[in-house]
C-alpha cells in the first residue's frame, strides 16, 4: 500500500517526496547481500517521485549506521542522475549492467565502484537506508575514487528533499 503524505502550508498542498521498491524488503533478501555473506549482490529496483519542482539532480546512497566503525558503512553512491531519471532497475548497481550509467556510481566503503550489499559482522541485524536525495546541483565534478564521506556529505548540503526506504539483514540469516 502505498502512503502518501500530505501537508497544508499557507494554503498549499503539497505531497511529500517518496521512494518505493518491490524487492527491497523490511529483511533484505539474500540476492541484494554482498557476496562474502553468500548473496547475489544485487542492487534493489528502486521508483522515486514528488521531487521539488526546482530540483537539478538526483542521488542515492545506502548507509549502514550499525557498522562498527566511526563513520558507518556505505555501500553505494550515485550521483548526477539526471532530473528526468526516476526509475533505476534491478542491479543497476553492477558496473557491467547496461543501466550503471544512469548516474554517475563511485567508490563504496568496500573500495569498489557501485553497489555492494549488507555483509555485517556477527551480531544483531544491521539497518541499511536507501535514500534519494533531489538536489540543487546538476552533479558533480568528481572521480569514482572519492572518498565515501566526502561526497556523501557534499550530497547532503545540496538536497533540497529526500526519500528513504530501510531494510534490515543479520548475518546467518539466510
Amino acid at each position: 500500500m502505498r502512503k502518501i503524505i500530505l501537508i497544508l502550508i499557507g494554503g498549499v498542498i503539497m505531497i511529500a517526496m517518496n521512494l518505493t521498491s518491490p524487492d527491497f524488503k523490511e529483511r533484505i533478501s539474500i540476492e541484494q547481500v554482498y557476496p562474502a555473506c553468500g548473496g547475489k549482490n544485487i542492487s534493489p529496483e528502486l521508483f522515486w517521485s514528488n521531487f521539488p519542482k526546482e530540483t537539478k539532480s538526483f542521488a542515492i546512497t545506502m548507509y549502514d549506521p550499525d557498522a562498527p566503525t566511526d563513520h558507518g558503512w556505505w555501500h553505494w553512491i550515485v550521483v548526477n542522475i539526471p532530473v528526468n531519471i526516476t526509475h533505476f532497475p534491478k542491479d543497476a548497481g553492477n558496473p557491467i549492467s547496461e543501466y550503471f550509467d544512469l548516474g554517475f556510481q563511485t567508490i563504496n566503503d568496500y573500495g569498489e565502484i557501485g553497489y555492494g550489499g549488507p555483509c555485517p559482522p556477527p551480531g544483531p541485524a544491521h539497518r541499511y537506508i536507501i535514500t534519494v536525495y533531489a538536489l540543487d546541483v546538476e552533479g558533480f565534478k568528481v572521480n569514482r575514487e572519492i572518498n565515501p564521506q566526502i561526497i556523501a556529505k557534499a550530497i547532503k548540503e545540496h538536497a533540497i528533499d529526500e526519500a528513504s526506504i530501510m531494510g534490515y539483514y543479520q548475518r546467518g540469516w539466510y
